[in-house]
């Protein structure tokens, strides 16, 4: 359908974009079913090792140290600079937990005199257990205050939009984490409450655009006036996800390996979040056969509660 008001046919795709999202949701749905998600230490429990060299070090030779010793399961990566190295041990049966730590560093120094100590904290289980049933908790409760908000400030039917786009935008970034094992930790969480609240941001100002459209333009259909306002609100979306990413790249490349899920969640929730905004809100709109009838509705009540 062409049309001199706006440059893409967005809906004209949204078949094929829901398929899409929907294949995506389910295959999401299906990899945390069967593989789960690989959480760390925040949530499993266990030992941290915080260690110093004099001079710069290679993480894959402590790797096959601590393998030799028998602790195959260690997780170890840089923290900061390139001296100080950081050691996650998951917990063990019949191992001594007040010892594991001590253990592993002297480990370490029979093989490098140089290594120094900085810390050792332990993890119990059952704080685990506690932070991850509380982080799904957060998330549910997240989703429930933004279906409030949405309806308060717009219409239930952009709410549940807005809800619908919001649990794509989760349900693929946890899959994509589930599918590949990439460590799911208290960092990463606050990478998805984050991308909770963008998606968001992107999906209020895209409805803003189609409420304030649906009021002005009279005589077009609802898909054409969705359209207008998408082709309107496209190029802040594309600039706001273009600046956002430069800077998520740049911590993926140069940030190291403390934030490197982090930064990994974040732009697989902007790339997946600026989509949903696009296609998957919009889409539900129309869904729910959102028309002008409902905006002259809402007009002629505010006119009747007039003094």
């Amino acid at each position: 359908m062409a049309n001199k008001e706006f440059a893409f046919n967005f809906m004209a795709k949204r078949k094929i974009a829901a398929i899409l999202s929907m294949v995506l949701v389910v295959v999401a749905i299906g990899t945390l079913a069967v593989k789960q998600l690989s959480f760390g230490l925040d949530f499993t429990g266990g030992t941290l090792i915080e260690v110093a060299y004099d001079e710069a070090v290679e993480i894959n030779p402590i790797r096959l140290i601590l393998d030799e010793a028998g602790y195959d399961d260690a997780v170890v990566q840089h923290f900061g600079r390139a001296t100080d190295v950081l050691i996650r041990i998951p917990p063990k049966d019949g191992e001594d937990k007040a010892k594991l730590g001590d253990k592993v560093l002297k480990t370490l120094q029979a093989k490098d005199s140089s290594v120094e100590k900085r810390r050792i904290e332990f993890v119990g289980p059952q704080v685990g257990e506690e932070l991850r049933d509380q982080s799904g908790i957060a998330m549910i409760v997240s989703l429930a205050c933004m279906l409030v908000y949405v309806s308060l400030r717009f219409k239930f039917k952009f709410a549940l939009g807005a809800v619908v786009a919001l649990f794509h935008d989760v349900m693929i970034v946890l899959g994509c984490f589930s599918l590949f094992q990439l460590q799911f930790d208290l960092t990463v969480l606050a990478a998805v409450l984050a991308v909770i609240g963008y998606s968001l941001n992107d999906t209020i100002v895209v409805s803003d655009r189609i409420r304030e459209n649906f009021r002005k333009i009279r005589k077009k259909s609802s898909e054409e006036i969705i359209n207008i306002s998408l082709n309107q609100t496209l190029s802040r979306t594309v600039v706001t996800s273009l600046t956002t990413l430069i800077v998520l790249f740049a911590l993926l490349i140069f940030g190291g390996e403390l934030i490197r899920a982090f930064s990994i969640a974040l732009i697989l929730g902007v790339v997946v979040g600026t989509y949903s905004s696009i296609f998957v809100a919009s889409n539900v709109l129309l869904a729910m056969n959102i028309s002008i009838e409902d905006f002259i509705e809402k007009e002629a009540e505010e006119v009747d509660d007039r003094p």
